[in-house]
């Protein structure tokens, strides 16, 4: 049986191994960057690699690795599913959503001026599934989520070298700070 910080740190290799970090870090190209981000929830480990471009104004979100390790996989579907909507969840956070205020009034209270992730902002999503049969189920609706902002300013950082700490990392469509 494998130690805590052992599972955590196999969950990041798998992600690091599939999301091509070693290639990407070691032939970076301006504008592009590859950023990586982990931990452990609820007896799950996550860990997340996000690939972003970056030009001018414009920022794009061009893959999202993810892999999971949340014990005895008992229906690969349903867990893969509970992954991507906890990914989607944690991109609106990272990257739009925020209750706007204007003379102690709520601004953006519908869903019209409130944004959220649209279709258009989903990058093509990879999920690596690691089963342990041996260790009971942790569950996935919640611990992927925690991965994915820091893994995004994470790749802005290696696409531009400016660190984004506040969030939502973007405003207006355009990184903040």
């Amino acid at each position: 049986m494998l130690f805590r910080s052992e599972r955590l740190a196999e969950v990041l290799r798998t992600v690091a191994e599939r999301a091509g970090w070693s290639v990407a870090r070691a032939h970076a190209r301006p504008g592009v960057g590859i950023g990586i981000a982990c931990g452990i929830e609820k007896e799950g480990r996550v860990a997340t690699c996000a690939q972003v471009h970056l030009s001018g104004d414009e920022f794009e979100i061009q893959r999202i690795v993810t892999a999971y390790d949340c014990g005895a996989i008992v229906n690969p579907a349903n867990v893969e599913s509970q992954i991507e909507g906890a990914l989607l969840m944690g991109l609106g956070g990272a990257l739009f959503e925020a209750i706007h205020f204007h003379d102690g009034r709520i601004g953006n209270a519908s869903m019209h001026s409130y944004r959220v992730p649209r279709f258009a902002d989903v990058p093509p999503i990879e999920i690596v599934l690691i089963d342990r049969p041996e260790i009971p189920s942790a569950g996935a609706g919640e611990t992927p989520i925690i991965a994915i902002a820091p893994a995004l300013a994470n790749a802005i950082f290696h696409a531009c070298q400016a660190r984004v700490r506040t969030l939502p990392l973007l405003r207006d469509g355009r990184l903040a700070g």
